[in-house]
């Protein structure tokens, strides 16, 4: 989908500042008054109050655009009772989530180009893509690249991604990415100083009501220029739950944003198996974790409390919850060891010596969120909560950083009982920057954890699976069949997983690549708009048929209607048929550690390699012509199985050292 080609009237970002902004009226919190008899906490078991009143009204909104993108993606059906079954009964409509990963710049953009396929204000949307499927859906869970995609999106008055390629920097275009937040002023050096002085002062004017500060607090103040390009300094003062009244929220009209981070302690490692998930909501701060298993108000973040009552009785604290702290949080991946590559970033002088030596101080690889509004709190229901309801400080990082990329936890929850969830993973997995599945596989484990213990996630097979079988350059389909799913703790949402792949754009962006020129910038948007639509359904003319298919499957089983003959044909070729690797003896990927000699290389396509050199250590390929995906497989036992892609002629050495994989073009 040409998205460039597509000009339509530009949408007025227009953000009210009443009730949204700092009562500062800067990045400082305030102590504000409150009620004495004020509990900022409740336990998490079930969705809070205002969830609950808000999805009343979402319903009225996804039901009506369900039933007309079902209508559209199912017209070609031979039977069409089942779409007067699902709408005859409230309970029987399909409730459906989308988690948007995490990678830096890459997700938020090839994620973006997803979303505007999803997107019915997105032009060739409702034609060639799948327009009305974002109307239709009730959750939009991001997770640092993603949660950047998902909070720009919400908090810009619910813009569309079409709004964003239409408007100019000269209107100040959200995502302008042109220079790097580093050097916001380009080759203007004054201009990025001033810019670096004016978010230190407002870093230290909250150190100077003792709230501790961290890098995340630059990193998120430093990013919201690129968010909320239209507000007063980056939007200095622009709150989270400021959401919670505006509007276009409040009437449910849009999804039920959430962003997501890990509890991490300074300076230690997490993974799917024992981190605690948080998330963000316009409500609320938690975790469904047994380790914590409590909420409390975002909007009073930094008051402190005791067991959610504030230890100064009347007296609360606003202004914490600044929209761009919480979308820096997310992505808040800094640790001592990135020094060195966050000097490289910032190219050297005073913005890379403010980088560092934030870094180098105790817990600045975190965010800190302190007073720790989970403090005392006594809901938590085993003894790894300790660490974090004894503390006087919550430290949040990276949502990835355990491992799981995807945001798939909070969609999990039983409570918000969701049929399906669209996985949209820009994850950088394998060494040339790809998805390998490898956040659905640590999701699906987590749930075998005591961590994970209230979880449901369907099978999926491993990352040389989904390699091999190259199900992560294509959609695919988990969980189809709610039969084979039984002994798990309940059923859960059926995951359509769409995953980054090179349609028009080679968008295996570094995840440190810090800038973008507009051409860049919109040819990554397209194509993950063709990601998402199987090249704008030129692979599959019925992919939006399958697409309708995935979304009933949960209700037509549960009350076990006449499944449409053409979902058959969807299923056969988009649901994972639980093949594993295993069926391909001899045969791994590339990101495993090679265990015996090469013995023969061979070549598909148009590649023909000259060997060079062939021993334990060291094959070399030199002068190798080859089309586009073509593909190199070493067999042997224990052999390698590689898949890279070349454009050009070059140079390829093939390097295994000490059981590591390396491939450089």
């Amino acid at each position: 989908m040409l998205l460039k080609n597509l000009l339509f009237p530009i949408t007025l970002l227009f953000i009210s500042l009443v009730g949204a902004w700092s009562p500062s009226n800067g990045y400082a919190p305030s102590r504000v008054s409150c009620d004495n008899d004020t509990n900022l906490i409740r336990e998490a078991n079930g969705l809070s109050a205002n969830e609950t009143d808000w999805l009343q009204k979402r319903d009225i909104y996804t039901r009506y655009a369900l039933k007309s993108f079902l209508t559209r993606a199912n017209n070609s059906f031979s039977n069409h009772s089942i779409i007067s079954e699902l709408f005859s009964n409230d309970s029987n409509v399909p409730k459906i989530g989308i988690a948007c990963s995490g990678g830096g710049y890459r997700a938020m953009l090839s994620g973006a180009g997803m979303i505007a396929a999803m997107d019915n204000r997105t032009g060739g949307a409702l034609d060639h893509g799948l327009g009305g499927l974002l109307q239709s859906s009730t959750y939009l869970a991001g997770l640092s690249g993603g949660s950047w995609l998902v909070g720009s999106l919400a908090w810009n008055n619910w813009t569309s991604v079409q709004d964003i390629i239409n408007s100019t920097p000269e209107n100040d275009s959200i995502w302008d990415l042109t220079h790097s937040i580093a050097s916001p002023g380009g080759v203007d050096v004054n201009k990025s100083a001033e810019r670096w002085e004016v978010i230190t002062e407002d870093i230290m004017s909250k150190a100077a009501l003792g709230f501790p500060v961290t890098l995340a607090d630059y990193w998120g103040r430093a990013l919201s220029y690129n968010f909320f390009p239209s507000l007063p300094d980056g939007g200095v003062g622009y709150t989270w739950s400021s959401l919670r009244d505006s509007e276009v929220f409040t009437s449910g009209q849009m999804p039920f944003p959430i962003s997501v981070a890990d509890f991490r302690s300074p300076y230690t490692t997490i993974s799917s198996r024992n981190s605690s998930v948080f998330e963000f909501n316009p409500f609320e701060i938690g975790s469904w974790e047994s380790s914590v298993n409590a909420f409390s108000d975002i909007k009073y973040l930094g008051t402190q409390t005791s067991n959610g009552v504030p230890v100064n009785k009347g007296q609360c604290v606003e202004g914490f919850d600044n929209a761009g702290f919480i979308m820096g949080t997310s992505s808040t991946l800094f640790n001592p060891s990135m020094s060195p590559v966050i000097g490289m970033l910032m190219n050297g002088g005073t913005v890379a010596s403010i980088f560092q030596k934030a870094i180098a101080n105790d817990s600045n690889d975190v965010a800190n969120y302190a007073p720790n509004p989970f403090k005392d709190v006594t809901f938590a229901t085993d003894d790894s909560g300790e660490t974090i309801v004894q503390s006087d400080y919550l430290y949040l990082a990276d949502g990835g950083e355990d491992g799981e990329t995807i945001p798939l936890v909070p969609l999990l929850q039983q409570d918000r009982d969701l049929d399906v969830i669209f996985a949209l993973d820009s994850s950088s997995d394998t060494i040339t920057s790809w998805p390998d599945g490898s956040s659905l596989v640590n999701t699906y484990e987590r749930q075998f954890s005591s961590q994970g213990k209230n979880i449901a996630f369907p099978y999926v097979p491993d990352q040389s699976t989904f390699e091999i079988l190259q199900l992560n350059k294509k959609p695919t389909f988990f969980g189809c069949d709610a039969r084979n799913l039984t002994d798990l703790k309940y059923i859960p949402p059926l995951v359509v997983y769409i995953p980054n792949t090179a349609y028009s754009f080679n968008s295996n962006q570094s995840t440190f690549k810090m800038s973008y020129t507009p051409a860049e910038r919109l040819e990554m948007m397209e194509n993950g708009f063709e990601a998402a639509t199987m090249g704008n359904f030129t692979h599959d003319p019925e992919f939006m048929t399958c697409i309708g298919c995935a979304i009933i499957r949960r209700k037509q089983q549960s009350f076990n209607a006449t499944l449409p003959e053409e979902c058959d044909s969807c299923f056969s070729r988009y649901c994972w048929s639980g093949e594993l690797s295993e069926n391909y003896p001899g045969v791994t990927t590339g990101n495993q550690t090679l265990t015996s000699n090469v013995t023969s290389i061979s070549s598909t396509a148009t590649l023909e390699p000259s060997i060079t050199s062939m021993s334990t250590e060291t094959l070399s390929i030199s002068s190798a012509t080859a089309s586009p995906s073509s593909t190199i497989v070493m067999r042997g036992a224990g052999s390698t199985y590689l898949r890279p892609t070349f454009d050009m002629k070059c140079l390829a050495v093939i390097i295994f050292t000490s059981g590591v994989f390396g491939f450089i073009l």
